[in-house]
């Protein structure tokens, strides 16, 4: 197998004289957002983080998604944090597009490289550092984990893509696949983050309606995706924002695999009263 491509922003300005005509667009149902728009301007900066910028693709938004956040950081040499988690409630899934990180899991140093993935419970002491010699770019997922009696919190583990065989969807001779890098029945964990995979050709084939909120962020390829009830182009670093019961499908237009890193929620009841649980803002 040929090394995996992961694409990740370099941020950047455009020219005064590009056109303004963009595939960018905000519904009550779901969001665009072109790796066009991930320019310097649109960088936030985080407490306690040296030599670090971020791209916030999703946030929690009343009456929108409102389970989950998801960052692309942008850490140069001799970056990082030894406080990067301000919120003790907060699980995080690490997931590195580009450079090495050295990440440190209760006292336990961890060289990440591109492919790499890191899951974080809820109330973990973990640090991040970029010992490298260029800037390490990886997509950062927080959710505030659901606690519930008798399941334990799961516990934090680092792998990579690479070391993860996928799943081939049923019915579909492997040309629709999904690399999983938990249990998916391991009812500790309330979301669930994978890498899907098409063959060029190959088709999600009916317009999936459910309760999950998804975050999908573009690895490699392109495709004409099914949002609501518009076809949308997408390709490699761009970002799908899905809110529960939105349609998607998919055709993967080829000529390479299309792949993308998919959040989803999973695994709990669903809130019936405000704050109540992680799909109900406080």
């Amino acid at each position: 197998m040929s090394p995996r491509k992961y694409y990740a922003p370099q941020g950047g300005l455009p020219p005064q004289t590009q056109l303004l005509t963009d595939r960018a667009m905000f519904t009550d149902a779901y969001a665009v957002i072109p790796k066009g728009t991930l320019s310097d301007i649109v960088t936030s900066f985080l407490p306690f983080w040296e030599g670090a910028r971020f791209w916030v693709l999703s946030r929690p938004l009343s009456g929108f998604a409102e389970t989950f956040s998801q960052y692309i950081a942008e850490v140069q040499p001799g970056g990082g944090s030894d406080r990067p988690e301000a919120d003790p409630g907060a699980e995080a899934v690490l997931f590195v597009v580009e450079g090495t990180i050295e990440l440190t899991i209760g006292g336990v140093e961890h060289a990440m490289a591109e492919g790499g993935y890191a899951y974080l419970p809820p109330g973990e002491n973990w640090t991040l550092r970029n010992r490298g010699d260029k800037a390490a770019r990886f997509h950062w997922i927080r959710k505030y984990y659901e606690k519930l009696e008798g399941l334990e919190v799961p516990p934090a583990f680092v792998t990579n893509e690479k070391d993860v065989t996928p799943t081939p969807m049923p019915g579909t001779d492997g040309k629709w696949a999904t690399s999983r890098f938990v249990d998916p029945e391991d009812l500790r964990h309330d979301m669930h983050v994978t890498i899907v995979t098409f063959q060029p050709g190959a088709v999600i084939p009916f317009a999936e309606t459910h309760v999950m909120e998804h975050g999908l962020y573009v690895l490699e390829g392109k495709a004409v995706y099914r949002l609501n009830q518009d076809w949308v182009e997408v390709e490699a670093g761009d970002y799908m924002w899905l809110r529960a019961f939105c349609p998607q499908a998919c055709y993967a237009g080829g000529p390479g695999e299309f792949r993308y890193l998919l959040y989803k929620d999973v695994n709990r009841h669903m809130a019936l009263r405000p704050g109540a649980g992680g799909r109900a803002l406080p």
